[in-house]
């Protein structure tokens, strides 16, 4: 397992991109819209990993509510797995609550579920198996 990247919440993906370039001169290898989770995902490579910037594209989106709820900021921390099925069922074999039962197809067409706060003392995780 390694860190996959670290998402972070944000209003403004223009503003946010804006600042990012010019404080720490990054600028996104990758960039879409998710339709299902209702955000605009920006990649900015960081050494063997991403930043991720998640901006809501609906007032319904989880990061929407994520934003009304804390502001801005970490979101999630990303740990990328070979096979996320065997990593599901270890966690739930170790008494981990999981938000998805089952992956799901998320950033980049990659597989993905989410570890529910509460296991993390606090933090959201995403499983994200590469699907290359």
């Amino acid at each position: 397992m390694e860190i996959d990247h670290v998402a972070i919440a944000v209003k403004s993906m223009d503003d946010a991109l804006a600042t990012f370039k010019k404080i720490w001169d990054l600028e996104p290898d990758h960039m879409e819209t998710g339709e299902t989770d209702k955000i605009t995902e920006a990649m900015l490579p960081l050494g063997n990993t991403h930043l991720q910037l998640l901006e809501p594209s609906d007032e319904s989106s989880t990061v929407a509510k994520f934003l009304e709820k804390r502001g801005e900021g970490l979101h999630h921390i990303a740990i990328r797995v070979d096979d996320i099925e065997a990593a599901m069922a270890r966690l739930r074999a170790n008494g981990a609550e999981l938000i998805d039962q089952t992956w799901r197809i998320g950033g980049g067409g990659h597989k993905v579920a989410f570890v529910h706060p509460k296991t993390s003392n606090g933090i959201l995780i995403e499983l994200v198996e590469h699907v290359d």
